[in-house]
């Protein structure tokens, strides 16, 4: 599934096409993805000019000039590609095809169908079901050594689920927490309580960092993620731990061949991926 990085690389992909454009076609091909679309939904978005395109967790958010806002979820495997060949005849899995007024296609195109697109009024969407309840942003200033303590207080869970909980920390998915926890030193398998404090403070700077460096790589491209040129990410090419197990950690100088390397185990029927030496 998309995570925080590769959502803001679409995010910004889209912004870059669509702010300031009005959609002059709107083409829907099937009733809905995990959840049906809205009643009239190409009608409703047919003539309306794009005011605004951000993210919040995993979620692309674009507002209109009429007070409403669509809300779209990539899903596991959700694409959504710019091109500027108006007319073209649309793929398998392109569900939801918008034209702007200067010529940009996006194709929503999701071959698993756990997307979703819905809307919401702009003034609504803060108590939204999908949005409510969220916690603070990864990137933003708010999210400190201290406010991340508070959320893991009293927490037995460890600290690998508990940053996976969209209540704790929005956006961050089973990639980046395994690479930020490599790099704060932290094991995945440590309860998530005992993190609060001077852990914390390692932590909030090592996912910032893997964020903004996944961001400026345009995101990790393991399966079906693309940018919005339809160009792959590249991030997956500076893992350091994540579907490394059994090779050596960056910097590493013990003898793989007997400590095994970068280990491999289940959490919450996830894969994750850490160093046992240089995390605890």
């Amino acid at each position: 599934m998309p995570e925080l990085p590769e959502v803001e690389t679409v995010c910004r992909g889209l912004g870059v096409r669509l702010v300031g454009r009005r959609l002059v076609r709107v083409d829907q091909r099937r009733p809905g993805l995990r959840q049906p679309f809205p009643e009239d939904m190409p009608a409703r978005l047919t003539g309306r000019r794009v005011t605004a395109i951000r993210r919040r967790a995993k979620y692309l958010l674009m507002s209109l000039d009429d007070g409403w806002a669509v809300i779209l979820h990539l899903g596991m495997s959700g694409r959504l590609v710019i091109s500027d060949a108006p007319g073209a005849p649309p793929g398998r899995h392109d569900h939801v095809i918008l034209e702007t007024d200067d010529g940009a296609v996006v194709m929503f195109n999701d071959a698993r169908r756990f997307g979703l697109m819905t809307l919401s009024l702009e003034t609504g969407l803060a108590a939204h079901p999908l949005l409510a309840g969220l916690g603070p942003e990864p990137l933003a200033p708010g999210f400190t050594p201290k406010a991340l303590s508070a959320r893991l207080a009293g927490r037995a869970t460890p600290i690998k689920t508990a940053l996976l909980d969209q209540t704790v920390v929005a956006g961050l998915g089973n990639i980046y927490v395994a690479e930020a926890l490599f790099h704060a030193g932290i094991s995945p398998l440590r309860p998530a309580a005992s993190v609060a404090g001077p852990p914390a403070a390692r932590l909030v700077p090592a996912i910032r960092r893997v964020l903004k460096a996944a961001i400026a790589a345009g995101g990790s491209s393991l399966r079906d993620y693309v940018q919005t040129s339809g160009e792959l990410g590249y991030f997956q090419h500076q893992f350091a731990v994540y579907d490394r197990a059994g090779l050596p950690c960056p910097g590493c100088h013990c003898a793989v061949a007997e400590t095994g390397g970068i280990q491999r185990l289940t959490q919450a029927n996830r894969s994750t991926y850490y160093c046992p030496r240089r995390q605890d």
